[in-house]
């Protein structure tokens, strides 16, 4: 694993972080609430487009777009109640099959 994918992976947790930031602001609007979402965000952003140097664009984006929603899925079942079905797991588990076939299938830079 290169360093590319470990800064990708380390942008889906700051992905996960910034949508639950924005699940806070919601809750106790506050400068400290949006301050964090800001900071968050562009963590994010550089953390990604500093990814992208080495893993196809593509590849890059499905990856951090499908394991930042698997894990804000995941997130809001532990920390806010929201429901976890059957169904649910079920679509989760294509978007992770979807995830590794894009890492598996690409060419690395």
């Amino acid at each position: 694993m290169t360093i590319h994918w470990l800064i990708l992976f380390v942008s889906v947790f700051t992905e996960i972080a910034w949508a639950l930031s924005l699940k806070a602001i919601q809750a106790n609007p506050s400068v400290w609430t949006m301050g964090a979402s800001g900071v968050l965000t562009v963590l994010n952003m550089v953390l990604l487009s500093f990814a992208m140097r080495g893993i196809p664009v593509g590849t890059a984006y499905g990856v951090w777009t499908g394991l930042g929603a698997v894990g804000i899925t995941i997130a809001g079942v532990m920390v806010y109640g929201d429901p976890m079905t059957t169904k649910r797991i079920a679509f989760l588990s294509l978007i992770i099959i979807g995830v590794v076939g894009l890492k598996f299938s690409g060419a690395e830079g």
